[in-house]
């Protein structure tokens, strides 16, 4: 039966897709957004670049035009946490006591950052990036001659270290592994972003292991364990990572693992009741585990592909992941897995290439700066044999690799 109300926890990427789909399908029904933030619907990706350098306004950031939410009657309710859902009675349990009755509830709570303690008297000198509230607070620390250390060289961690170098911040960035991004695009790759950060100003600082964080009246002190004095700075960002929302789809009786466990379809244990986003781990037919990924195209799909279930239409996305950053001027992209030693085309000095991740000969992934259009065609090559000297070489066109196949079997059919 389609619902006749959908109410989403949480106001993020994830819902606002959600929402929007579900108007394009036609769906009439009474549609509630509800937030515990004081904003509308944004995007966070601008969060570390164009709005924190302030190239970007308050208006960019938007994902649904405020003329599309009145033309379309989505309610928005901000400001506003939900403490659980109640399958039986089918309502929605806000904590100011008020409840909403809704045939279907989407999940997409996102994720709060991981903190570390730090006391002192200048609580306001410690800052973290994930909402907009915290870029503002953030933005005016951004001028020529302060310094600022950054915890955790992550891609949020980076990217406000970009930005920062860019705006004439003294940078200086701890981290905790010896490679930063090996985790995700291996050591060659994280190498060459680290380079990319060196070389534009950034003091980076691998294997550090930190003993502490204090403030004092006038900036931020950090003590490492190999160092005798404290380094000094005058404010601190800590990006290390963020943990899934999950406290109300608990109190809902939700299965929770690092995230909410729901099918690939984005179904949860309970009927009605679904999750997309930062917060979803979605079963993966491609990886054969389920998975919960962190990011905006993520999010924008998984929105889709929910709002498609609640109206009966499986339509399951399980694409590889795809994501990209902007640092120091240059467009970072990674799709798929990393696996191995990458191939490389270009020229991995100039940080002009694209590594390629292989398993023998089959494509799994790769990761570029500044080669946009060769990730196009890394998605169409994903789990197909290549010719690896093909790869390497820049002469060959990838689009003709990609499809080379098509063009066989197009030869066969005539």
């Amino acid at each position: 039966m389609t619902p006749r109300t959908i109410v989403t926890v949480g106001a993020g990427q994830a819902a606002a897709v959600a929402a929007r789909n579900l108007r394009r399908q036609g769906f009439d029904g009474r549609i509630m957004l509800i937030g515990d933030e004081p904003h509308a619907p944004y995007q966070r990706p601008p969060l570390s670049k164009e709005f924190l350098a302030g190239t970007d306004s308050e208006a960019a950031l938007w994902i649904l035009r405020p003329s599309w939410i009145a033309d379309n009657d989505v309610e928005i309710v901000t400001g506003t946490g939900v403490l659980r859902v109640d399958p039986v009675a089918r309502t929605v349990e806000l904590d100011s006591g008020s409840e909403i009755v809704a045939d279907a509830v989407l999940f997409a709570t996102g994720g709060t950052p991981r903190t570390l303690p730090v006391p002192g008297p200048r609580p306001d000198l410690v800052h973290y990036l994930r909402t907009l509230d915290d870029a503002l607070r953030l933005a005016p620390v951004l001028v020529p001659g302060r310094r600022l250390a950054i915890i955790g060289a992550g891609f949020i961690g980076l990217e406000i270290a970009a930005t920062a170098a860019a705006a004439g911040v003294a940078v200086t960035v701890f981290e905790s592994v010896p490679v930063p991004l090996a985790r995700i695009l291996g050591v060659e790759m994280g190498q060459a972003v680290s380079l990319l950060h060196r070389d534009n100003g950034v003091d980076l600082r691998t294997g550090v292991r930190l003993a502490g964080i204090r403030t004092t009246a006038d900036g931020v002190l950090i003590d490492m364990t190999d160092a005798a004095a404290p380094f000094e700075a005058d404010a601190v960002v800590i990006g290390i990572g963020i943990t899934p929302n999950t406290a109300a789809a608990e109190a809902t009786g939700l299965r929770i693992e690092d995230g909410i466990v729901v099918d690939a379809l984005g179904r949860s244990t309970i009927p009605n009741i679904y999750a997309a986003g930062d917060v979803a781990r979605r079963y993966s037919e491609r990886a054969g585990r389920h998975v919960r990924l962190e990011h905006f195209d993520n999010a924008s799909r998984q929105g889709v592909a929910v709002s498609n279930a609640m109206l009966g239409r499986d339509a399951p996305s399980d694409d590889a992941p795809w994501f990209w950053s902007d640092q120091h001027g240059r467009n970072l992209q990674f799709v798929g897995a990393a696996t191995g030693e990458p191939v490389i085309r270009g020229d991995l000095g100039a940080l002009d290439f694209t590594g390629f991740y292989l398993e023998g000969a089959t494509v799994r992934g790769a990761f570029t700066i500044d080669r946009g259009e060769d990730i196009m065609a890394v998605r169409e090559l994903l789990g197909r044999e290549v010719d690896i000297a093909a790869l390497r070489d820049e002469d060959t066109d990838l689009w003709d690799l990609a499809y080379a196949d098509i063009d066989e079997e197009s030869q066969v059919q005539q």
